[in-house]
């Protein structure tokens, strides 16, 4: 059984940072507008994993999976979930939904949350098979089209 732990050691930040852009790549020229991701720097995921919670999964020296968890007030908000090319279908991403389901309960929040692109259907499917439901859509800043997608799972 794979297990998620928690990002204490900051040194971890750049090593993640890699990651997730490593695991945003594909979307780029399929999304519009383009991912945060491009605008993210490892100072912003120290930040994070200071003032919220980045979650990761190692198998020997190697970080193949993370996400980003960022209570808010009637949600923990997952962000920036991240599984490498080769570890993809290996349980990883449920790991760490499972791992958010669980923060969510320890914060006393009845719901895990999250956002993405209208174009990555194959992201609505993954998302879906983990239990979120669509609850809305919304447009980016200038954009008169929905760009991003809403879903939401209830804390058992």
């Amino acid at each position: 059984m794979t297990t998620a732990a928690r990002v204490t050691n900051l040194s971890e930040c750049a090593e993640i940072l890699a990651l997730i852009q490593a695991a945003f790549a594909y979307m780029d020229g399929r999304i519009d507008p383009p991912s945060s991701m491009l605008r993210l720097t490892e100072a912003e995921v120290r930040a994070q994993a200071t003032a919220g919670e980045i979650w990761r999964i190692q198998e020997a020296a190697a970080i193949v999976a993370a996400v980003v968890l960022t209570p808010r007030q009637d949600c923990l908000y997952l962000g920036k979930l991240s599984v490498r090319a080769d570890k993809r279908g290996c349980g990883h991403a449920r790991t760490l939904v499972e791992t958010a389901m669980a923060r969510a309960r320890a914060h006393g929040l009845p719901a895990v949350e999250l956002q993405t692109r209208i174009e990555l259907t194959e992201n609505h499917a993954t998302f879906r098979a983990l239990g979120f439901r669509e609850t809305a859509r919304t447009a980016h800043t200038g954009y008169d089209r929905p760009t991003s997608i809403t879903m939401r799972r209830d804390v058992e």
